[in-house]
């Protein structure tokens, strides 16, 4: 994560974060139907999407810029007789081959950015995937209450400093339309959704984008 960190998975308790998201089933059905089978876990964390897509029967690559994290998927992983290939590496500077993957999930990962490298990873998740690939990505809205929340430090217009579970202090992008518009110019846009979730009595704004690399 450009000029920031990563989690210590070691610290984090919530259960939220070891089941996979609903959103995620909808996609293993989707990228199955569509013959995309080299997946990549974009920010896995414990890896809960990354053992989903296995069991389903993907080519799985989850990377993460934790060690805890990826400790603890590879030990799920051989506790499920699952192969997951692990890399652990910065999302704004990923090393693999161009055109690599068929698909990417970037689940509440890519925006633990500042502006340059928000720049950055999206320029590298093009790069990585195929022409047609498509990628499914959460990203911070404006809306959300923490953009204005006056305990986050303000880096720019679009970047706050913000105190993340495990303790650690990491950036945060926040975007509105017009921002993804430029972020995303080279990827066609098949359905982008401004959700409010609201857990344990607070509110949460977030984009959720699925794309493709144009052709």
């Amino acid at each position: 994560m450009a000029s920031g960190g990563s989690w210590n998975w070691d610290r984090v308790t919530s259960e939220f974060w070891s089941e996979p998201s609903e959103d995620v089933y909808y996609l293993v059905a989707r990228w199955k139907k569509s013959g995309l089978s080299r997946v990549l876990d974009l920010g896995c964390g414990m890896g809960r999407h990354s053992l989903l897509f296995a069991e389903n029967g993907f080519e799985v690559t989850a990377l993460d810029l934790s060690e805890s994290g990826l400790r603890k998927l590879r030990a799920l992983a051989t506790e499920r007789g699952l192969h997951i290939r692990t890399v652990q590496a910065d999302l704004t500077s990923l090393p693999f081959d161009d055109g690599s993957f068929d698909a990417v999930l970037a689940y509440h990962s890519i925006y633990h950015v500042n502006s340059q490298g928000m720049v950055a990873a999206v320029s590298e998740l093009h790069r990585v995937m195929r022409p047609g690939a498509e990628v499914y990505l959460t990203l911070n809205s404006k809306s959300n209450p923490t953009y204005s929340d006056p305990r986050n430090r303000v880096v720019d217009v679009n970047v706050r400093m913000k105190q993340e579970e495990d303790g650690t202090v990491l950036p945060h992008y926040y975007c509105d339309m017009g921002d993804i518009g430029r972020l995303f110019s080279r990827f066609d846009m098949i359905r982008v959704r401004q959700i409010e979730d609201i857990f344990n009595g607070r509110s949460s704004w977030h984009y959720f984008v699925l794309a493709a690399r144009s052709v």
